[in-house]
């Protein structure tokens, strides 16, 4: 099966453990509780400004940055909109969810009108129907009016080849550091970093938004990530953030390549293995289909899962030799999944547990990945946290 764009595309997102940010053809049109339209939402007042093309607006409260995104950047705002008789149709204050998008991938008026903001400035807008939703069916008709605070923007890179100044890797993989960094040791290749991570396409779709989540920096096994990042991590430091270029077609690039911006947050340190990982000891409770358990922690819940329960839980894994492969705790987010669609040895082995309570498990391969290509082998060893039974 030939590959397309869009999914070598998703490929690679995948791959980095990233979402890929969807470009919206218009704002989402989502109510909330209302929020009382401002005294001149019926006409611009003489004070505002305006533009060449009709757009009007006025400063609320001025902003802290000093630079303007461009038409290819992406934002994060909050915002609010009225019709011109003073009725709320979306708004992010009331979902309290800001929201991300490309500048170039909305309404004309707010392509317009937030390059005109810095960081922290909230504006009104007035943007009459040629530059909003022109007569859609289904959108706000007539002239429409915003409250738009500009949070932070992402600069989209200029260019998607590698400047004639940039370094190379061995494997050719061209990067520049951004930032430099201050620690003094280099990840090693069957470890774990937390990275921040900031990707483009050519075309200018972002798969990647860790910039826009702050404090959540993704926390991978470094051999899981692509080789040309991989092999620009090898040399980096704490603290450094390179810019690579991946070429058209390697490592599942579209054509046109990607451009990623790396940050190397922490060099994490696996989490040591139990003193019993390479065999379930004398006590270890074992069930019929060779499933090997026991309690670390007794839970404080009185009820267990069912085989279809959907669960919330912390967990780390090792192999029998000791080496750690995942881990919730590494991330420092717990995993919400429904027991079915999991390796039966997880789908077992929650149904014996409580909420509260932690368990050791050693799984035979025929309960875990059975020899699945690219996943862990042989006997695994889990500590599993159930935190909750969601549902």
């Amino acid at each position: 099966m030939k590959s397309t764009n869009a999914s070598r595309t998703r490929l690679i997102a995948v791959a980095l453990g990233l979402l890929v940010v969807a470009v919206p053809a218009g704002l989402a049109l989502g109510q909330g509780e209302p929020i009382p339209a401002p005294a001149d939402v019926a006409a611009a007042p003489d004070d505002a400004e305006k533009t060449a093309s009709g757009l009007a607006s006025k400063v609320l409260a001025k902003g802290t940055g000093t630079a303007h995104p461009g038409e290819k950047d992406h934002v994060r705002v909050h915002y609010t909109g009225w019709t011109t008789d003073g009725k709320m149709f979306d708004s992010s204050v009331a979902r309290d969810e800001p929201i991300i998008f490309p500048l170039s991938g909305v309404i004309a008026g707010w392509t317009e009108g937030v390059q005109l903001m810095v960081e922290g400035e909230k504006r009104r807008f007035w943007i009459p129907e040629d530059l909003a939703y022109k007569g859609r069916p289904g959108a706000p008709a007539g002239m429409l009016v915003f409250d738009v605070e500009l949070l932070d923007f992402l600069p989209t890179p200029s260019s998607f080849e590698a400047p004639d100044d940039a370094e190379k890797t061995e494997d050719g993989t061209a990067y520049q550091v951004v930032a430099k960094g201050t620690g003094d040791a280099n990840p090693p290749a069957d470890g774990h970093a937390k990275l921040n991570l900031n990707g483009w396409t050519a075309d200018g779709q972002l798969i990647n938004n860790s910039t826009f989540r702050a404090g959540k920096a993704i926390v991978m096994p470094i051999k899981r990530l692509p080789p040309p990042v991989t092999s620009a991590l090898a040399k980096m430091v704490a603290g450094e953030t390179r810019r690579i270029w991946i070429a058209s077609g390697a490592a599942g690039a579209p054509p046109g390549g990607l451009v990623l911006d790396v940050e190397l947050v922490e060099i994490k340190e696996p989490i040591p293995a139990p003193a019993d990982v390479a065999a379930a000891p004398a006590d270890a409770e074992t069930t019929e289909s060779g499933l090997a358990s026991k309690v670390i922690t007794a839970g404080t819940g009185d009820k267990k899962p069912q085989a279809t329960s959907v669960v919330r839980v912390h967990y780390t894994g090792w192999t029998t030799d000791g080496k750690m492969f995942d881990s919730s705790l590494m991330r420092d987010e717990p995993t919400e999944f429904p027991l079915n669609r999991v390796i039966s040895g997880w789908t077992e082995g929650l149904q014996l547990m409580v909420v509260g309570e932690k368990r050791r498990f050693w799984i035979p391969e025929k309960l875990a990945y059975q020899g699945k290509p690219g996943a862990p082998a042989g006997m695994l060893v889990f500590d599993v946290e159930l935190l909750e039974i969601v549902r």
